[in-house]
């Protein structure tokens, strides 16, 4: 018997570029929030028909509210559709946003490494710009985190 083949995509979401880096962002980015903007956007691009081939597979498995980092699961036969919504994706409830592509493979051991490196150094990079501003609370949800995509499975 053969397994179902998924293919798993890692996105950085950026969020509005107009908006002051200092500032607090104007939404938290969560599993609920890009899984519901990804469904919209495939259902406006691609009709009922295509919603519904796409969502049988298709699950946002992790996402960092600090890094804005998400890892996406979807079927082989769909990816390249849910990749075109997920690039059509303007908005996320009324904050402007966009998605970037920054690793695609078939196997949730390589989703994981690229994922886990990807987290790091954004993470390296947010305590740099937050400066004094990072308190133990960030941190320690940051490292868990981490966890959460160590521990990722199917």
């Amino acid at each position: 018997m053969v397994g179902f083949k998924n293919r798993y995509l890692v996105m950085e979401v950026f969020l509005d570029p107009n908006r002051d880096l200092a500032t607090e962002d104007p939404i938290i980015v969560t599993q609920f929030n890009v899984s519901k903007a990804v469904k919209e956007s495939i259902l406006v691009n691609f009709g009922e028909c295509g919603l519904a081939s796409s969502i049988s597979s298709f699950q946002v498995k992790y996402v960092n509210p600090i890094t804005k980092l998400c890892i996406i699961r979807t079927s082989r036969e769909e990816y390249q559709k849910v990749w075109s919504a997920i690039t059509m994706v303007r908005s996320i409830g009324n904050c402007p946003v966009m998605f970037n592509l920054l690793d695609l493979s078939g196997s949730v051991k390589a989703c994981r490494n690229a994922a886990l490196k990807c987290d790091e150094l954004k993470f390296e990079h947010y305590k740099l710009v937050a400066g004094t501003r990072l308190t133990a609370d960030v941190n320690q949800h940051m490292q868990n985190c981490l966890e959460k995509i160590k521990i990722l499975e199917h």
